[in-house]
């Protein structure tokens, strides 16, 4: 498959927030962008385009209008922006991440994040910043506006991120007394970010925990259980399981570790929201958000 280069009037919508109908009135009125035509006279954007728009789309944003942003020269654009990108933080580095991410430009990716964490803590930038820019992306990728390659490159950049941040909290937390935390994904899940994300702010609130990662069954975590007295599964449901109910697979779990005991295990993403809590067996925490995990942390420190 060949890597998506040509963008759609309908893509830049998706990729901006801009409505198409506003585009080529800016187009038409304003000479703000030069696409391409199809045989059939449709309009094809090139990178340039884009990313062309997006600084246009983020000085429109920050109150200038389009008929004086479209009489600004390239190098006065550049200077507007880097200017602004004192005041509204977290809009220019996700602008910044999206350029990285069309130019797979680690380099690019690597000055903005250094940048914004000048001023901010790692979890605010992935609460503030990299959360909504994986949301924006995922919903990117679902409509075709870009190519699983500029998801997979951006994403694994993040998650390189939190793991240099995860070895930085493992060197100096001293060895904990509490319970153990066992963090995997069910099998065949794949999305890893938010489970390594939960990783972070566990080690971080002090506990230990055990990371088995991707594509774990069941069965394979009686072994777990077998090493620790005291432990808390914690999973990150996003897209699996899908060949069984939620509830089903939370049936499954009790029968399979918890035969003496009930083993407790915290649940998160999107799959938690198809739970009927009325359903849950009493050891399955169901979390909502990173506040909620955040709450339950403190709680359990502080028991």
């Amino acid at each position: 498959m060949s890597i998506k280069t040509q963008f759609s009037i309908k893509d830049l919508e998706h990729l901006t927030g801009v409505k198409a109908h506003t585009i080529r009135i800016w187009e038409k009125r304003y000479k703000l962008l030069t696409p391409a035509r199809t045989d059939t006279n449709i309009r094809q954007y090139d990178l340039l385009n884009l990313k062309k728009l997006l600084n246009i789309t983020f000085l429109y944003n920050e109150g200038y209008k389009i008929s004086k942003i479209a009489k600004f020269e390239a190098e006065e654009v550049h200077k507007l922006i880097g200017g602004l990108a004192e005041t509204n933080k977290e809009s220019f580095a996700q602008q910044e991440f999206k350029k990285a991410m069309f130019d797979f430009d680690h380099h690019l990716f690597t000055r903005t994040f250094k940048q914004i964490s000048k001023e901010k803590t790692f979890d605010e930038v992935f609460k503030t910043v990299f959360l909504p820019l994986l949301h924006e992306i995922g919903m990117l990728w679902q409509t075709g506006t870009i190519d699983p390659s500029h998801e997979r490159f951006i994403s694994e950049l993040i998650k390189q991120k939190i793991i240099v941040n995860i070895c930085l909290l493992q060197e100096t937390n001293p060895k904990n007394l509490g319970p153990v935390f066992a963090l995997y994904l069910p099998a065949e899940e794949m999305h890893e970010i938010g489970l390594l994300y939960v990783n972070y702010e566990i080690i971080a609130a002090g506990f230990d925990t055990i990371y088995l990662g991707t594509n774990m069954p069941i069965e394979s975590l009686r072994h777990i259980v077998k090493h620790h007295e005291e432990i808390i599964f914690v999973s990150y449901l996003t897209v699996k399981p899908d060949y069984e109910s939620i509830h089903d697979y939370l049936d499954r779990f009790e029968k399979t570790l918890g035969t003496i005991n009930p083993v407790n295990l915290w649940i998160m993403g999107w799959k938690v929201q198809e739970i009927n809590l009325e359903k849950l067996p009493p050891n399955v925490s169901p979390i909502q958000d990173f506040i909620t995990l955040d709450a339950k942390l403190a709680d359990l420190k502080s028991s």
